[in-house]
């Protein structure tokens, strides 16, 4: 697996690069397949945050993206933190890939990413809706909406159950993709009560 290293204002040091060409290296001999891995570190810069040490790693391979991020006191003990997730999320990923190379194993492989069963809201009442706050407010009175960032990626055609794979991969919230089986736009999102939401465009 190629590994890439790298520091955003910090100089990462001989010691901390050669625990991750061991620890991330090690990922990769757990399963065939990850390609690559990008490794970040970062430090906090808020002086009441103790843990200032952040590490963030990417892998690439088999189709998915798997991302995990941890901060501590030290280099090296944010990576071990990192390790331990990516560990998690590529067993989910190994019992994935094995789900489909044997298709007649219990149809329960293919949603070990999913603590509960695909819910669409449109089968549930009262699905549950953003209920964040924001203070700000217009001239108006209502509440204002800052866009602070913006990703562009590539949306990538998959079943709302591989979607909810890639969301547990990523570690993310919610997750946007093509459905496969109707051609539009989708997004799967985490409930409160955890449970997986779909939710689907219409014309």
């Amino acid at each position: 697996m190629d590994i890439t290293i790298a520091g955003r204002k910090v100089e990462v040091s001989r010691s901390v690069r050669d625990a991750v060409e061991e620890k991330v290296g090690r990922l990769g001999r757990f399963l065939d397949g990850m390609e690559r891995a990008e490794v970040l570190f970062t430090e906090e810069r808020n002086p009441r945050i103790s843990e200032k040490e952040v590490c963030e790693v990417t892998l690439y391979g088999h189709g998915h993206v798997v991302r995990a991020r941890a901060a501590a006191s030290e280099a090296v003990a944010a990576l071990d933190l990192v390790v331990a997730k990516l560990n998690h999320r590529l067993e989910k990923l190994k019992g994935k890939l094995v789900g489909r190379s044997h298709p007649r194993r219990p149809a329960s492989v293919d949603h070990l990413s999913v603590p509960g069963e695909l819910i669409r809201t449109s089968d549930v009442e009262g699905s549950d809706e953003d209920t964040g706050e924001d203070t700000d407010e217009d001239a108006e009175g209502h509440p204002g909406l800052r866009i602070v960032r913006s990703k562009q990626f590539a949306i990538k055609p998959m079943t709302p159950e591989e979607a909810a794979l890639q969301m547990d991969l990523l570690g993310h919230d919610f997750f946007l993709f093509t459905n496969a089986d109707t051609g539009g736009a989708a997004v799967v999102y985490r409930r409160n009560d955890g449970d997986v939401g779909l939710i689907e465009g219409s014309s």
